[in-house]
């Protein structure tokens, strides 16, 4: 008996001991689940680049836990998905991207098995811009022999073989409300019990896009000029919006390369239409536009596609940026 109460101890305490072991490692195990998001009750929202993160985070507020694909710096149509960022994306509860704009980022759709897809271009209605069509629908007043040269040069431009359509709608802020009442609904179906919130902070939203909206129209309603030249036709549905002429130097990539007779013919558009600045962006090169601006006496500023934020952006998030687009157009284009 005096043997074996001492072993009968020794076992009782480490049953003990292993019980304890056994809450910490499940502790441990909590506190890792709550970190990565899985344990929160959150809403796990993977967005492909910051016009749809923005829209998941205002929408989304304090249910969701959103993460980007495109990080801050990243030119988006360029984007290639690391290994850890492909299995992120397979573990989200939604995704919300815009197809055709990063194909690498549709072929990871595809793949990821991922119940709830939101495409931001099926929620709104997407047009073409940037083509030599658009051109010839230009109605510059006072037209001359120039015009004749500005439509046969148009084939040479290398964003006429742009035969896609303009997935720039967050520039719109129209068009963006639109999309934003879609990820608002999509949000409510995924997450049924916070549909209310949602519902509120999306028409939050759509109220401050439709104030961005009357800022624009109001601002560019009265301008010496309605044309302005800009690194690559991410502007055609601002530009159509409120009746102004984007010239793009590019076409809807910002990588492709103007030819000799677009140069030629922007600096024509240029003297002709009374432009006095070439916009150039943040997240492109700038190298053309100011060498255009060097050879045309013209000068330079930023209109800033939104395609990310970085500690460049003149503005911290999507409404201060087009604050500062509208302020820039309205200098450029001569707003009474």
């Amino acid at each position: 008996m005096n043997v074996r109460r001492p072993s009968r101890l020794i076992s009782t305490a480490a049953l003990a001991g292993a019980s304890t072991l056994g809450l910490l490692a499940l502790s441990a195990c909590g506190s890792s689940n709550a970190a990565d998001g899985k344990s929160d009750g959150k809403l796990d929202v993977v967005a492909s680049f910051y016009p749809m993160q923005y829209l998941a985070e205002e929408i989304g507020g304090d249910h969701v836990n959103v993460d980007t694909l495109t990080k801050p710096g990243v030119e988006p149509h360029d984007l290639e998905l690391s290994p850890k960022q492909t299995v992120e994306l397979g573990n989200a509860d939604m995704i919300l991207y815009l197809k055709d704009l990063q194909p690498a980022v549709d072929k990871a759709i595809d793949q990821s098995g991922v119940k709830t897809v939101v495409d931001a271009a099926g929620l709104t209605k997407l047009e073409k811009h940037g083509s030599s069509e658009d051109h010839e629908g230009h109605d510059h007043e006072g037209e001359d022999a120039h015009a004749d040269e500005h439509a046969e040069d148009e084939h040479g431009h290398s964003h006429e073989s742009e035969a896609g359509e303009d997935p720039h709608i967050w520039l719109d802020p129209v068009k963006y409300a639109e999309v934003a009442n879609g990820v608002g609904d999509a949000l409510a179906k995924a997450d049924p019990d916070h549909a209310a919130d949602y519902k509120k902070n999306t028409e939050a939203l759509v109220g401050k896009l439709e104030a961005l909206n009357k800022d624009f129209a109001d601002g560019l309603k009265n301008t010496t000029t309605k044309t302005f030249i800009t690194t690559h036709a991410a502007f055609g549905y601002l530009a159509e919006r409120y009746g102004l002429d984007q010239e793009a130097i590019s076409g809807l990539s910002p990588e492709a390369e103007p030819s000799p007779a677009r140069i030629k013919e922007l600096q024509e558009t240029a003297e002709h239409d009374k432009v006095s600045t070439v916009f150039f962006e943040t997240l492109a090169s700038d190298k053309t536009a100011k060498t255009l601006a060097k050879d045309t006496g013209l000068k330079t500023d930023v209109l800033d596609p939104l395609e990310g934020i970085t500690d460049k952006s003149k503005g911290a998030d999507y409404l201060e940026v087009m604050q500062s687009n509208l302020t820039a157009l309205k200098s450029a284009l001569g707003a009474k």
